[in-house]
């Protein structure tokens, strides 16, 4: 499957295998043949494959019954001639990324529930399956996501700083598009659960303590998202709790009449329910209709800053390549003409192509 694409959520199956290749004689080692040094990162022959791939896959996808044949092809052309640079650029944004200390695990898990989602898959779990039964290793998929918000994050750090969005050019991007903001009624939910399961009936008390001295916590002025990391029980607690966005319908009947009668950041009571005792957050209330400008202000400031950050994005990776210790091994042919380094990944070792 291709790397997630920021732009789309759909997951996608890989084209049919090839047919199998003769046994090697080096077989039960997984050879990766280094096409670039970045610092002290490497960049891979199956890497760059998989780029140039996403990247006619972002081409007919933007072109779809909007460009001739010709104007696909070209632009596949255009965008498959700087896969290396892309992903030596990237690979400096994220490690610079991480010299600053930036964190986008929250967002990662924000963006795989919008796949999930997209999808409409039940949870997590069935996302991992989907994304395993496209043939693609989840924690790859996951590190692909990361790398791509961690390498907007840097950009946003590093340009948006400088950028300056009005209120007017907020307000007209509004009017402009309203049709996108069009939607049903929805909820954004956030979890705190005290799991009971396998608990014995005198250690319930304690339990529901736990509970509502969690919910006195955000009372009080903490934020749900650390509550939830530090006393959740849930599958979510890494996430700060994070559940999802829901509809009507999708929510049992006493918990949608409950929540869909709530504003934002409003918290329920302590809730008794099967597994345990549960807290919820309303993060978000989104109306049905058009939403307000109030609701979708952000989205809105995100979506005019990333057009500005994409302008910058490239010229900034660029300055960050001068001073990088860049071994592209790369000939005047190109990539096809290259003879370089293996990888062996059973031992680490490395070895010169020319001398198996």
């Amino acid at each position: 499957m291709a790397a997630p694409d920021p732009k789309s959520d759909k997951l996608e199956k890989p084209a049919k295998p090839a047919a199998p290749k003769p046994p090697n004689p080096e077989s039960g080692k997984t050879v990766e043949e280094i096409i670039a040094r970045v610092n002290n990162e490497i960049i891979t022959r199956s890497e760059y494959d998989k780029a140039r791939q996403t990247a006619e896959e972002d081409a007919k996808q933007e072109c779809q019954n909007r460009c001739t044949p010709e104007q696909l092809q070209k632009d596949i052309e255009d965008r498959q001639k700087h896969t290396l640079r892309d992903l030596v650029d990237q690979s400096l944004l994220v490690q610079r990324g991480k010299d600053m200390g930036l964190s986008v695990e929250a967002d990662v898990i924000k963006k795989l529930d919008s796949i999930r989602i997209e999808n409409k898959l039940a949870s997590m779990e069935e996302l991992e399956k989907a994304v395993a039964g496209t043939g693609m290793n989840y924690e790859d998929f996951k590190n692909n996501i990361r790398n791509t918000l961690l390498t907007q994050k840097v950009i946003g750090n590093e340009v948006g700083s400088h950028i300056n969005i009005s209120d007017d050019e907020v307000n007209k991007y509004y009017e402009a598009h309203k049709s996108e903001f069009v939607g049903p009624e929805q909820v954004a939910l956030r979890e705190i659960v005290v799991s009971t399961e396998g608990k014995k009936p005198e250690e319930l008390p304690d339990l529901k303590k736990k509970a509502e001295t969690a919910l006195k916590r955000v009372q009080d002025g903490e934020d749900f998202g650390e509550i939830a990391k530090r006393l959740s029980d849930g599958s979510t607690k890494a996430q700060g709790g994070f559940l999802g966005q829901y509809k009507h319908g999708e929510l049992s009947k006493e918990l949608e009449d409950k929540v869909f009668k709530m504003k934002r950041n409003e918290l329920t009571d302590v809730m008794e329910t099967k597994q345990g005792y549960l807290v919820l957050q309303v993060l978000e209330h989104y109306d049905e209709g058009i939403q307000s400008l109030s609701k979708v202000k952000g989205r809105i400031m995100d979506e005019l800053y990333s057009a500005v950050q994409r302008a910058h994005g490239t010229g900034h990776a660029r300055v960050s390549q001068d001073s990088a210790r860049a071994e592209l091994r790369r000939d005047q042919a190109g990539l096809s003409g290259y003879r370089g380094r293996r990888r062996h990944r059973d031992s680490g070792s490395e070895r010169h192509a020319g001398s198996h």
